[in-house]
């Protein structure tokens, strides 16, 4: 019975960032050579916020997403050349060129219409593109590379 609770209290703070700890780190970010920088909500909202509002293949109508560039959350770990793998909850990964990045485009968003979303609804934190913006961000590269549930970034 206790190895039962204890799973269900691991699984509801997966579900929710109101029951995550304060201060609880999101997204790991690598830099080769160098300890890993951790990032707490705190700490990505500390950054100026890009917000766009956009639909997206995964999800009904348009949202308002926000968050940071992940130019310069990559550029705040010293990462400004080469690529990083994006890498999810589930383990799923993309690698993505920092040459392929624009320096508003794509952003690691924390909110989605102006509110943290949990786990089940793809969050705390997506990789993604004003789709609506242009053809380009429409594309299979651009979809691939729009992790939800991200976790960890880890440059090569």
């Amino acid at each position: 019975m206790r190895k039962i609770l204890c799973c269900c209290v691991a699984m509801l703070s997966l579900l929710s960032p109101a029951l995550s700890r304060a201060g609880e780190a999101l997204l790991e970010i690598s830099a080769p050579g160098g300890p890993a920088k951790s990032y707490d909500l705190q700490a990505l909202q500390a950054f100026a916020p890009v917000e766009f509002s956009t639909t997206t293949i995964w999800t009904e109508g348009a949202h308002v997403f926000t968050g940071v560039p992940l130019t310069v959350l990559l550029a705040d770990a010293g990462i400004t050349e080469g690529e990083v793998k994006a890498v999810a909850l589930n383990d799923y990964a993309v690698t993505i060129s920092l040459d392929d990045l624009e320096d508003e485009v794509p952003i690691v968003a924390y909110f989605v219409d102006g509110k943290p979303f949990p786990v089940r609804e793809k969050g705390p934190l997506w990789i993604v593109y004003p789709y609506d913006a242009s053809p380009a961000y429409r594309s299979e590269t651009a979809y691939s590379r729009s992790v939800w549930q991200l976790t960890r970034l880890v440059a090569d």
